[in-house]
């Protein structure tokens, strides 16, 4: 097996995960969504990956259907485009055993090991994703999305209902609320409303899985996070929790 350690860097992922033949080997029967592990074949190598199929997504009031693959997909766009590399390798592929949807390399990690489990000096190192998260207006950051690979890098992953228009943000990490952000992540989002600016091949790939309303929103998400780079405090006019919150 091929696993994310060995291929995280590898720039071919992609490839692989739009072209590989797919072997269903099984179904992760905790989530609300259907999600599979397959396994990718490709020029004799065997590929861990996570699939979920449009056909297996429940509908949801305030998202519209058949959506959230693509939004999985727009949120490794929006990672790499920022240069965090948070997300792991994410496409849509419409030929999968279950019809179209979302394909992501699988992460191996320690599922016990997550935001509820890091010390202090762990959770410092999620400044990136708490500002991640605002940006794509993550409404569901549970804790256990939170990964720690085996090289000890942070992986994020389940980003499909995030991009509403709406202010949707719920998460685990308020730990720095009231905080400036970090002025290395402040140019990296400049860089980031710089590019959706005046980058028709960003801006073309996002309206692939987004509405031209939400790119819009996250481009104005963006630019009220230069205007007021402070990590914000949680809202008292909803819930800013998800549930559960593992």
């Amino acid at each position: 097996m091929i696993n994310a350690l060995t291929i995280m860097v590898d720039t071919q992922i992609l490839e692989v995960l739009r072209k590989a033949e797919l072997m269903l080997e099984g179904e992760f029967i905790w989530g609300t969504n259907s999600t599979f592990f397959l396994n990718a074949i490709w020029e004799g190598k065997t590929f861990q990956v996570v699939y979920k199929p449009i056909r297996g997504e429940r509908p949801l009031w305030d998202f519209p259907p058949r959506s959230l693959a693509k939004r999985e997909v727009a949120a490794f766009l929006v990672s790499q485009a920022l240069g965090w590399d948070l997300v792991p390798p994410t496409v849509f592929r419409k030929d999968a055993p279950y019809g179209a949807g979302m394909l992501q390399l699988y992460v191996e990690h320690d599922p016990d090991y997550h935001y509820f489990t890091f010390n202090e000096q762990e959770r410092q190192r999620l400044k990136p994703v708490a500002v991640f998260d605002m940006l794509v207006n993550n409404a569901d950051r549970k804790g256990s999305h939170i990964l720690v690979d085996h090289h000890g890098d942070i992986r994020c992953i389940d980003h499909g209902i995030c991009f509403h228009v709406e202010d949707k943000l719920r998460t685990v990490i308020w730990d720095f609320a009231g905080q400036p952000i970090p002025s290395p992540l402040v140019q990296d989002l400049e860089n980031f409303t710089n590019e959706l600016k005046n980058s028709n091949s960003l801006l073309m790939e996002l309206n692939n899985y987004l509405s031209p309303p939400e790119t819009e929103a996250l481009a104005e998400r963006a630019r009220n996070l230069l205007h007021n780079p402070v990590f914000p405090y949680p809202p008292q006019d909803r819930r800013p929790y998800p549930w559960p919150l593992i």
